[in-house]
């Protein structure tokens, strides 16, 4: 098994946070991972992506050029990587912002309205949890308690107050999934 992700978006939407999540998910059931963070000089605002490999074997590198997902934040974040997603690969995009789904027929496309279940929420910062658990259903790799337990290492004793509100903008994320697969 090995699944190889990017995820993209502007800074501050947190696409880091949520690859690292992934890769820290990876790591506590002992699968060999990979995160790789790349970003402008512009923190908030700038282009952000990372990509991710999660594989039960040695990984050969970190570099992704075909994706079995994409998580997409952004118009600039889809319209650069969405030609590089494999056949029969998955394409999250964040329907919030991006008004007009990809095209391609040979993958499976996922709108996620990632803002607006933040507002729901009243929690802007959860903005990027959607589609950790978009990733969850669609990769099939983690349960949501290897998320949180990824969760709770990740923001320590400081933040442990965040753990519900992400995990139910997670589990909102999980559903629509869900809702999608049984149509």
């Amino acid at each position: 098994m090995e699944s190889k992700m990017i995820f993209s978006g502007f800074g501050g939407q947190g696409v880091l946070l949520a690859g690292q999540l992934i890769a820290e998910a990876g790591m506590h059931k002992g699968k060999n991972v990979t995160w790789m963070p790349s970003y402008g000089p512009a923190m908030r605002g700038g282009a952000a992506n990372c990509s991710v490999v999660v594989s039960d074997d040695v990984i050969g590198t970190p570099i992704i050029l075909d994706p079995d997902v994409l998580v997409a934040m952004n118009i600039p974040s889809l319209e650069l990587f969405k030609d590089r997603v494999v056949s029969g690969g998955c394409i999250i995009y964040n329907s919030s912002l991006i008004s007009e789904p990809p095209t391609r027929t040979d993958v499976t496309i996922i709108p996620l309205p990632c803002n607006d279940i933040a507002a729901e929420l009243n929690a802007p910062k959860t903005v990027n949890m959607p589609i950790i658990g978009a990733v969850m259903e669609v990769t099939k790799l983690f349960t949501k308690d290897e998320i949180k337990e990824a969760m709770v290492h990740k923001f320590g004793e400081k933040k442990m107050h965040l753990i519900d509100v992400n995990l139910e903008a997670i589990t909102r994320g999980e559903n629509i999934v869900k809702e999608l697969e049984s149509k």
